[in-house]
Formats: C-alpha cells, structure tokens, sequence
C-alpha cells in the first residue's frame, strides 16, 4: 500500500436463491480467493447472503435469522483476514427489514449500511419488501455486539492516508442525487457498490458510462459488484458485471455472465491530489457523519495495473485518427485566432528539417487553409550553420515546396563568426557559447524578417523541451506565437506521423516518414562524416521516458519515488520497435528530469503565447505558477535514498 497504491476487488458470488447457510461458505470461499490476489478491499454483490430474488420469501422469520447467522460465520471467518469486507443481507431494525451491506475487518462487524434508494418499477419492487434506510447513524444491537447502521457512515484506514471508504447500493448509483456524493463531500476517496442489476440489452454500455462518470465527477475510486450466477431466472437474468474505475477511467471490468472476481489497483494519493488541486470540488468533511476507524496492515501491493509508457499519446487505436485532427485543429485554431486579431496574412517559420519545425508547418498549412489565405504567406526560411546536415537542409526544402510555402535560405555562417569575433569566442571552442550564438541569430533573422514582411514569428519549440529547458534563452525559446507549446515530443512525433499516413500528397509523406526516421538535434555542432553529430537524446535523455516522468509527475502528482517505481515496472519490457530500460537508467534520467525541470523554470516564466492542448500545461499564465528559485533538493533526496 505504499504510495497510496490499494488493491481492491469486486467479487461476485454464487448463490443458492435462500439458502444463507451455502451462500455464506461461497463468500469465504470467494474470500479467501480475493485475498489470495492480496486484495485490502472485498466487495460482494447485493443481498449475497440471501440472494437478490428471494421475493415474499424475506419476509420469513426462517431467512432472516438464518441471513444472522450466515454473516456471523462469515464474520468469524474474516479474524485473521487483513481485509476491509463488504457483503450484503437483508437486516431487521426496529420492525422494519432493511437491505444492508455489513462492512467486515479482522473479525468484526464494523458498521451496517443500508440502502437509501428502493426502485418500485419495471421488474424492481424493493418497496413491497424493505424500507428506505435513514442517513442518520444510530447504534444498534446484533448477536453480542453495539454495531453502528446508517448510510452517513465511513470507515477510515489508519495505516493508509486518505483511505476513506464510503458505501452505497445498487440503485443508490443510478438516482440524481446520490448517497455517493455526500460521502465523497464528507471525505470519502473509495465509493463501494454492492449491485444486483439486471441484464438487459444495452444496460452494460450505460452501466460502464454510469460508474466511470460517477467516479470522475466525485473524483474517487469506486468498486462495483454485482450479482450473477444463481439468481432466480423465473423473470431475470443477472451479468455479474463488475467495474472498478479511478477518477473517470475503468480500471477493470469483468465480462458480462462470467462470474469472476475483478481487481485493481486504486491510487489514493492521485485522488486525494486531484482534490488539493480542484478547488472547485466543495468539502464538507464529516459533517452529519460518523467515522469509524478500521486497520489494515501497512504491506507492499504488488502493482497489477499498468501505465501506458506513452502517457499524451492518444491510445485507443480506434479514436487515434479522432484524436490526432482534434489536436492538429486546436493548434490550428489557436493561430488562426492570432492572425484574425492582429489582421495578419503572414507568418515567418524557421524551417530545420527537423520534427518541431514540421509539425509547426503542418499546423500552419491546415491554419491558412481554414482561413483561405495564400500559402506563399507562409515564409519558410531554412538557416544552415555549422551543424546542418545535407539531409535535413534537403527535408526542409522540398517540405516547403510540397506545401506551397515561400521558401528562404539565410545562412548564419558568417554573421556567427562575425559575432565571434566580436565577443572573443573561438570557432574551435565548441561550447554552449558557440551553440546559443547559432541559436540566437537565427531568432534575430526571424524576427527581423517578419518586421520586413508585416508577418509574425511562429514558434517551433515543444513542451518537452520546456520542460528540460532544452532550448536558448531569447533564441529558440522565443516567438511570437507558440503553437506547439501544449505538445510534448512523443505526440509531436505521433501527429507527424498521422499527417504522413493521411496526406495524399506522395513527395510529402516521403519527406515526412524520414523526418520521422531522422535523430532528434539541434545541428548546433559540425557534422562528422556528413552525419548528425549532436543527438539530443544523448544528451538530455531520451524523451520518451520524459514525458512519462513530466505527466505523472506534473499531471499526477506523484512524488520522485512513486515515478520511479511504476516507470521501472512500466518500461522493464516493450513490444516489438520499442526500448526496455533498466533501473540505473530509468534513476539517471529521472534525477536528470528533475534538476533540469527545477533550474530551467526561468525560461517558461517568460513564455510566448501558445494554446494549450492536454491536461498538462507549463505556461506561466495557465496551469503552471512555479518560482524561478524554486529548490529541487528535497526531490533529489528522495531519489538519492531509493
């Protein structure tokens, strides 16, 4: 349960349609599975003790005492369980019956939570059985204990920070306003469900759009078990369809009539974060409830789930072509919006060859095509100096051609060694002197010519690399509008990629799949043999890795040793065209990452415009309010004790 990392489980149960007494041997049964999965977390189906179909047959004095019985066993069969269990029953209070989860841990029973909302309608006719249960939290007598009833109950771990567990039932989910929602006002981070929905076609889509939503909008966990196998099918049948979701997303889903236990791994500390940081997201903490404390042991989860190695890359294969045109239209929209503000018909583009500098005139095309301009508008100047390879001085080029571009070429050669010559730096000292010059002029050849040419500068950078600061002050770093500054280099390479595959133009697509097979450089020093000498990635790290460290660093809020230990699990192996990286590795980079993000805020505190595009943004103006001065050192500690 380190770094907030809970295994939770939906489990469905068989069940004998009245009969507590098998019904309860099944839950140890399924039990005992789910701990073996080291869930912390057990979520039974509603009335499993009992079955859901029991009909006039609750009213019998028999069952219900038999139900009694079947949960002490099962209580007494949790002793030395090291779990949070949730199973459900029907449960007289006071004369009237109620339909009750009965929360279990280390052989006690916790607390009774009864259900709020009872559906009288279509097949469902609770009301004829059970009474509403009451929100209010009294203390009731069962067998030999003072056990806590009341839906306004939460029970909260004392080894697992944030761990607040919530509970309502089946059609308490699906009403407008949900006992689910004031727990998770009230404090609760984990919302379990004890469901007995029925199947009928086309309720297992809205039934994953109902708790993935549910769990999204209360920014939570939440843990849904429904029943299956053994009901009554005199009218019904029942899916067992299982869903566990984390803020918005499915975890894990069973699949429909099979029956099975569902885990995952819910991250508490990710929602407690997303509630620091929403502060839109109103809390009343513990108003009108009643807290109960519940322990577990503090043990390693073993992670099962998994992290996409390439966090802002769009990876449902089915919406990726969505996807990519949404994102190519924001980048484009947001510069058209400049241009009709300032009355422009022209941009200035500095053209490498290289993967920002395409995308950037992608965007452009797409840019001045909505907008119906001239593409000659699009001046595009290509600015060898001593790094530039003949095969990117080619790209770069027949690129512009292809488009339709206006296309320059300024070399910086002399103007480079004129500045040279008048700071005192030799040409054979290949230093950050030498290299920023390079950059440097080419920004003023830019930005000179757009004053020439009534045009503005369009900036190339991405986010990637204002994340390391990978780029020269007042060189590169600067434009006057930024339409790649919301995408890191993984996406800018998947968005070359898509333009490639999609465009009709042949000459184009080849150009831009060896731009995409071309090493990522700054060209800033000479080639060797004609080939790129300077890749970044030797440099600053591979980017990949990066934009997984920036994402669940920035996005999630993970500190330096959760990053690290799920980027370990996640890049120890890859599919067929991808790269493993080992631990050493994965650690250098990462303190690499967080030295680099820490001293180059400087450069993003000054930023030019640019739209965002993800849910990760470094503009000062945005997402990010970060100090310049802000000391990385107790994120390094963390990494240096690993």
């Amino acid at each position: 349960m380190r770094h907030g990392f809970v295994k939770v489980a939906a489990v469905t149960v068989p069940v004998k349609v009245a009969d507590p007494t098998t019904n309860a041997e099944n839950v140890k049964a399924k039990i005992d599975e789910a701990v073996k999965e080291q869930a912390k977390i057990i979520v039974c189906q509603e009335l499993c003790l009992t079955g859901y179909t029991c009909q006039d047959l609750f009213y019998q004095e028999t069952l219900l005492a038999s139900a009694k019985e079947a949960l002490l066993s099962v209580a007494s069969h949790t002793k030395n369980i090291d779990a949070l269990i949730f199973v459900g029953l029907p449960l007289e209070v006071e004369g009237k019956l109620y339909n009750v989860a009965a929360a279990l841990c280390g052989g006690e029973i916790l607390g009774f939570i009864p259900k709020r909302n009872l559906p009288t309608y279509n097949e469902f006719y609770e009301k004829r059985h059970f009474t509403e249960g009451p929100s209010e939290v009294r203390e009731i007598v069962f067998g030999e204990s003072i056990v806590p009833f009341g839906s306004n109950l939460l029970l909260e771990c004392d080894s697992v920070p944030g761990l607040i567990v919530g509970c309502e039932i089946c059609e308490d989910a699906w009403v407008p306003e949900t006992p689910s929602t004031t727990h998770a006002v009230a404090g609760a981070t984990l919302i379990v469900n004890l469901s007995a929905s029925t199947e009928t076609i086309g309720k297992a889509e809205y039934r994953n759009m109902l708790i993935k939503s549910l769990s999204g909008r209360l920014v939570c966990g939440y843990v849904y078990a429904t029943a299956g196998e053994g009901e009554s099918s005199q009218d019904l049948v029942f899916g067992a369809n299982n869903i566990i979701a984390e803020y918005g997303s499915v975890l894990n889903q069973g699949k429909v009539f099979a029956n099975e236990i569902v885990t995952a791994d819910v991250d508490i500390e990710r929602i407690r974060m997303e509630r620091r940081r929403m502060n839109t997201f109103a809390t009343n903490p513990y108003a009108d409830y009643v807290i109960y404390p519940f322990h577990l042991e503090k043990t390693e989860t073993k992670l099962s789930r998994t992290f996409y190695r390439r966090p802002f890359v769009p990876a449902d294969e089915n919406l990726k072509k969505e996807r990519c045109e949404l994102i190519l239209s924001m980048q484009a929209e947001g510069l058209k919006q400049r241009l009709r503000h300032i009355g422009g018909k022209k941009i200035v583009l500095g053209l490498s060859g290289g993967l920002d500098s395409t995308l950037a005139l992608l965007v452009c095309v797409k840019a001045f095509e909505e907008l119906g301009l001239d593409p000659a508008g699009m001046i595009t100047i290509t600015m060898p100096g001593f790094g530039t390879t003949d095969r990117t001085y080619t790209n770069a080029c027949d690129m512009a051609r292809c488009v339709g571009a206006t296309l320059r070429e300024i070399s910086i050669r002399k103007a480079v060694e004129v500045h040279f010559e008048d700071i005192g730096q030799s040409a054979d000292v290949h230093d950050v002197t030498y290299e920023n010059s390079q950059a440097r002029e080419r920004t003023q050849i830019l930005m000179d010519v757009a004053n020439k040419e009534n045009a503005i500068v369009v900036g190339t950078g991405d986010m990637s690399e204002l994340a390391l600061g990978w780029a020269t002050y007042n060189g590169d770093h600067m434009s006057m509008y930024g339409v790649n500054a919301g995408v890191p280099k993984t996406l800018v390479r998947h968005l070359v990629r898509f333009y490639s595959e999609d465009t009709s133009n042949e000459k184009l697509r080849e150009v831009l799949t060896d731009v995409l097979n071309t090493p990522v450089s700054p060209e800033l020093l000479p080639p060797k043999d004609g080939e790129i000498a300077q890749i970044t990635e030797d440099v600053v790290g591979p980017y990949e890795l990066h934009d997984f460290f920036l994402y669940y660093m920035l996005r999630c809020g993970y500190s330096p040793s959760k990053v690290y230990r799920i980027a370990v699990k996640t890049f120890a192996e890859a599919a067929e065209g991808e790269e493993t990286y080992d631990e050493e590795t994965i650690l250098k980079w990462l303190k690499t990452f967080y030295r680099r993000f820490f001293s180059q805020q400087f450069k993003r505190s000054c930023l030019p415009d640019g739209v965002k595009i993800g849910s990760v943004a470094l503009s000062p103006r945005g997402d990010l309010r970060m100090p310049s001065d802000a000391s990385a050192k107790v994120w390094l500690n963390e990494l240096d004790c690993l």
